[in-house]
């Protein structure tokens, strides 16, 4: 039914209760949007041994492969929740998994040293199971990652090898350093830059154009894998076992352009939103958090009881959904937007959502608001860690503090949180 359109006269001064009106309304959405947080939609089981890693399909929203530590490897439908095919993969933990961009196939890497690359179709009637290639190699692989566009791959082990599909040999083999690498990532938009994250606390960017190592940064405690931002070329984020997570811009690795603190434990993995605006972590603190890449806290925390240490974690490409793999053999499916209502809206709900939400967004800093909105309730065992963590942080603040009132004038010199976790740079 269409509304009558009702004449209105919106001058201020025949109005003058508009604002606390709003502010009345602005409270009520930010309560309402407390009650209707239900993120949690599933859980897909079948596992029978920890999930060690995820990864999406490129071109179906709806498919999404995940590695066990019992070499096993699952295809999951989202759409119908359940395994739509199962297959042996390696002997020992699926260390890495990725897909190739045109979504045909997709490839494991395992502790059994071989790379392996398998059809996205299940096989037909009759059919065996069983790979296109297997390249058998001489070290362990922690992790592959395929090229945005062309028929490239990239592992990572004693070092970084880069792949062409149709040779068992490596084109180039790139190595800095004589530590083991356990991640590396093809840059999303300048497809010929990678990044990798090695044990022994470093981070490094290769050129493979140049078929060199371009520069690395050495952090405090080791990183154990980064995630390119797919809106911005230069900015990484990468999760560090110090349970923070850095975002760099790559052309300046002095210093993180942001810190995130909030996890209680190490991050073991995290990945961006297609957006680019915001990054979903997890850790191995049984939590999983969704960070705005311009802020230092998370906006949101997810966990449930049963839910142990969280291994790996991806957001869907629609921008709606996350998943993350954990221990107990469990992926489990949140909405990215706590209170998001799912399902077809109708017009005019879909206008009071818009109408809320810019509502919240004008009175956020207000006390009240901002309280409401931030308030999480959270598994006993964090919540003691996060008060600790604050003791102890407040502590070494103020011994600095007490050194330098007590010290020659700039002999203790003020380290931003920024600078504070980084070693050194090298070109």
């Amino acid at each position: 039914v269409s509304l009558t359109a009702v004449p209105r006269n919106y001058d201020p001064v025949l109005h003058p209760f508009e604002v606390p009106r709003e502010y009345t309304r602005a409270l009520n959405a930010t309560k309402l949007e407390r009650v209707f947080a239900k993120p949690f939609l599933s859980s897909l089981d079948g596992h029978r041994d920890g999930v060690n890693c995820m990864a999406k399909h490129p071109k179906s929203l709806s498919t999404v492969l995940s590695g066990a530590c019992d070499g096993e490897v699952r295809i999951w439908n989202l759409t119908k929740r359940q395994c739509i095919r199962t297959l042996q993969a390696h002997e020992g933990f699926v260390r890495g998994m990725c897909a190739r961009f045109c979504g045909t196939s997709f490839f494991t890497v395992g502790d059994d040293k071989t790379v392996k690359q398998w059809k996205m179709e299940s096989p037909e009637y009759g059919e065996e199971e069983e790979p296109i290639h297997t390249i058998l190699g001489k070290t362990v692989y922690t992790g592959i990652d395929h090229h945005w566009k062309e028929a490239v791959f990239a592992t990572c082990g004693q070092q970084v090898d880069i792949w062409d599909e149709q040779r068992t040999s490596p084109m180039c083999s790139l190595t800095w350093g004589f530590d083991s690498i356990s991640s590396v990532k093809f840059n999303p938009i300048e497809t010929y830059l990678l990044g990798s994250c090695a044990t022994d606390r470093n981070i490094v960017l290769y050129d493979m154009r140049q078929s060199t190592p371009l520069k690395k940064v050495i952090l405090n405690m080791r990183t154990n894998t980064l995630c390119w931002n797919p809106m911005e070329a230069f900015i990484f984020t990468a999760a560090n076992e110090d349970y923070n997570l850095y975002t760099f811009d790559m052309r300046f690795l002095t210093s993180p352009v942001m810190v995130h603190m909030d996890h209680v434990s190490a991050v073991l993995d995290v990945d961006y939103s297609p957006t680019g605006k915001e990054f979903v972590s997890a850790s191995f603190d049984k939590s999983v958090r969704i960070f705005p890449v311009d802020k230092g806290h998370s906006r949101e925390v997810y966990h449930t009881k049963r839910m142990q240490h969280v291994i790996t974690v991806k957001w869907t490409s629609d921008n709606k959904y996350i998943l993350c793999g954990s221990d107990e053999m469990n992926i489990r499916l949140w909405k990215a937007n706590a209170s998001e209502k799912l399902g077809v809206l109708a017009p005019r709900e879909k206008a009071a959502m818009n109408y809320n939400q810019k509502l919240k967004e004008k009175f956020q800093h207000h006390p009240q608001i901002k309280r409401i909105a931030r308030h999480r309730h959270l598994p006993k065992s964090i919540f003691c860690q996060i008060k600790e963590q604050r003791i102890m942080r407040e502590a070494r603040r103020r011994k600095e503090l007490n050194r330098r009132k007590h010290s020659k004038p700039g002999s203790v010199p003020l380290v931003s949180e920024k600078k504070k976790h980084i070693v050194a740079v090298v070109q």
